[in-house]
């Protein structure tokens, strides 16, 4: 049964960082893409950013390019989601997919994802 558990959302003010993280559960973590999506009350849930098993790919959205950083420890089993200067755009759900993909359709498994909430 494969889990996907995150953690470290949170209120912050707007300019303030905040890591989230990602730890993972019955699959074989090291050989699987992932990523990061969230959702804002009333809109679609967005790809955020994803990486490849390897760590040697990586893939963002425009509105976070430069700002957020992805990263994973195979070891752990832990994928993680630096943000830095947030805005309050960037308040929403963000969720740890299984997969490496921009299209929620694609993605194989989801968390229950975390909160993240950005005050001006």
């Amino acid at each position: 049964q494969v889990q996907l558990v995150e953690s470290g959302g949170g209120l912050v003010q707007a300019g303030d960082s905040l890591k989230i993280s990602c730890a993972a559960s019955g699959l074989t973590f090291g050989s699987y893409g992932m990523a990061w999506f969230r959702q804002a009350p009333g809109k679609e849930r967005e790809f955020v950013a994803g990486m490849s098993w390897s760590g040697t790919s990586t893939d963002y959205a425009e509105s976070v390019k430069g700002r957020f950083t992805i990263s994973r420890d195979n070891a752990k089993n832990t994928m993680y989601l630096q943000m830095n200067s947030l805005k309050p755009e960037d308040t929403a759900i963000y969720y740890c997919a299984g997969r490496f993909t921009r299209e929620p359709s694609r993605v194989n498994y989801w968390g229950q994802g975390t909160q993240v909430t950005v005050s001006s």
